[in-house]
């Protein structure tokens, strides 16, 4: 049913929205974007400054990463990181960063805050460059209807544009619905409203149809993109939906879609076929170890210049102080993803400068990775205020290799798949030959090879993390998505490398449910009688997983993301969780 409803909170004409966020652009100057060195396009130059500043600038890492099982709750009962450690339970009393927090980690519609890092601000961020690009294309439209030709210049315009509408939606669906099952299961989920006209009112109609409907006009808008997607227009393509990003992101939706083929097509157009001309492309730790502060540390992961990075997204956002409080990524949560004994190294040795705070110290506070450093921009030095940024690094050649050894391992391409796996793992190698050495001798840090996947990740045991006896719960989500006994181990392995390649980028969420994970948080209660451990359960088809819309958008008629009347089913069939919450239970039997 069509209802009336605000897509954002705020009456603002597109334009002015827009050219407010240029003139913040300009003088942003710290993060190397601007002036860009743009071509002089004359008229056209118009269009293409208005799509410099038309990108959502709100970042959904941190309320996605509480919603996963990548973060756990400090105040509840809890063993440390380290195994060698004694294995005695304990709990702070740490308050969160903000009871939108406590919100998100409970499952629970956030609605005491729209600011950054939550899902209203996303929510209206999408929706105003959504806006923003569409004015864009009635620009083109308006041009070449009289009589204007369509330059090099506005057909790349037009594909960035266009590019830049599909991820908004693409992001939106994937939080504020459920996950693409197949195109009939998923007509009975809702979606979000596709919008393709500007908006100079808060009124309308907008349907938000189905997840089906929404993933059709998503492809289209893709697929027409990459017609005329080029680099032409930009000096600093890595800003911009260029043409690598362009393919990369159509990689991503493919997966989404179980589109395996494509997905192949479009990553092969990137990274090549050859891995080993490719493993050299790969990030590049060396630089790290000359980093001292954190910010050192943030312009490598973030710089522009690096070539494993494909597309970068300037955000506000606080997403590294905020994980320094009661929800943090510690004690087996921590253990599960990285630290525990592996045939590739003993305990995680990947280049300590990738981690900046708690986790080998002696507070078992937590953990936060340098690549969501922020960088801060100044409005005045003196008084020491600003801007806090976090730059997403959207598409990584690293990430999109994870994504293609996916679409092989569900291709029945197992060698393709262990190829790509192994050269991921090899290019977590790529240090300065003095840490390599280091590692190598201290560490027993080994190449992983296809023996290694074939046997270490092949089974859920006490010891073998992210790994499942098979991937039966797929079917859940779609009958005919099946994981041979064989492919077992690279599914697991490709489940164990993009956990932590993805981590603290909000995927991790995207992930769980786009295969049916089921997980839960432990929520510590605090009593003046003790801590209380409440366990709040994820099933696969939860409502929940939908993360609810912001509420004047529903008090204004649009239909909410979770009914009223739905609820998880108790059924747990085809469903096998495997969490640090699991091991915590399996711990406590010992």
């Amino acid at each position: 049913m069509m209802k009336k409803a605000y897509i954002y909170n705020k009456v603002k004409k597109a334009g002015v929205l827009t050219m407010s966020s240029l003139l913040f652009v300009s003088c942003n100057d710290f993060l190397d974007k601007e002036p860009d060195d743009r071509v002089e396009l004359a008229t056209e130059n118009q269009v293409v400054m208005l799509l410099t500043g038309s990108y959502p600038d709100n970042n959904y890492g941190w309320f996605c990463e509480l919603s996963s099982d990548n973060i756990m709750d400090l105040n509840s009962e809890h063993y440390p990181i380290s195994d060698d450690a004694e294995q005695t339970l304990t709990h702070y009393n740490l308050g969160s960063s903000g009871r939108q927090d406590d919100e998100a980690y409970r499952f629970e519609p956030v609605k005491s805050s729209t600011s950054s890092d939550t899902p209203g601000g996303t929510w209206t961020s999408t929706y105003i460059t959504i806006n923003s690009v569409n004015e864009v294309l009635e620009a083109i439209d308006r041009l070449t209807d009289n009589g204007r030709a369509m330059t090099p210049q506005l057909s790349a315009a037009k594909g960035e544009a266009l590019l830049i509408r599909a991820y908004c939606h693409f992001i939106l669906v994937n939080i504020f619905s459920q996950a693409y099952k197949n195109d009939e299961l998923s007509k009975a989920d809702i979606g979000v409203p596709y919008i393709t006209e500007v908006i100079n009112t808060v009124d309308g109609t907008y349907s938000r149809s189905n997840v089906t409907d929404t993933y059709k006009k998503i492809v289209a808008d893709l697929e027409e993109g990459l017609k005329n997607i080029s680099n032409i227009n930009y000096e600093m393509p890595k800003w911009h939906f260029n043409e690598d990003a362009a393919h990369a992101f159509a990689a991503r939706v493919y997966l989404f879609l179980h589109q395996w083929d494509k997905v192949v097509e479009h990553a092969d157009l990137v990274l090549g076929t050859d891995n080993t001309q490719l493993l050299p492309k790969l990030f590049d730790y060396s630089p790290l170890d000359d980093c001292s502060y954190l910010s050192d540390f943030a312009v490598v992961w973030q710089t522009p210049y690096d070539y494993n990075n494909i597309m970068l997204i300037d955000t506000y956002s606080t997403i590294f102080r905020k994980s320094r409080y009661r929800y943090e990524q510690g004690s087996l949560v921590a253990r599960a993803i990285y630290y525990h004994n592996a045939p590739m190294w003993r305990r995680w040795v990947g280049n300590p400068t990738i981690f900046v705070s708690g986790l080998f110290g002696s507070r078992d506070y937590g953990f936060e990775p340098s690549w969501i450093g922020e960088q801060f921009q100044y409005s005045d030095k003196v008084a020491g205020i600003g801007y806090a940024h976090t730059i997403r690094r959207e598409f990584t050649l690293m990430e999109l290799l994870l994504e293609r050894a996916e679409a092989k391992v569900n291709l029945g391409d197992l060698t393709g798949a262990s190829e790509d796996l192994c050269t991921y793992h090899a290019s977590t190698m790529n240090f300065s030959e003095k840490t390599k050495m280091t590692y190598v001798a201290n560490n027993g840090m080994a190449p992983l090879t296809d023996d290694m996947i074939k046997d270490w990740f092949a089974k859920n045991t006490s010891s073998n993390y992210n790994c499942f006896d098979d991937w039966e719960f797929l079917k859940n989500m779609d009958p005919n998505w099946n994981i041979p006994e064989e492919a077992v181990p690279y599914m697991n392995c490709v489940n164990y490398w993009r956990r932590f390649e993805t981590n603290f980028t909000g995927k991790r969420f995207f992930d769980l449910k786009r295969w049916g994970m089921e997980y839960y948080h432990v929520y510590g209660d605090n009593t003046s009688t003790g801590v209380k451990n409440d366990t709040i359960w994820m099933r696969w088809n939860d409502p929940r997983r939908a993360l609810e819309i912001p509420q004047d958008a529903i008090a204004a008629g649009m239909e909410p993301s979770q009914k009223a009347n739905q609820a998880p089913s108790d059924s747990t069939s085809h469903a096998k969780p495997f969490t640090a919450s699991v091991k915590l239970d399996e711990l406590r039997k010992k």
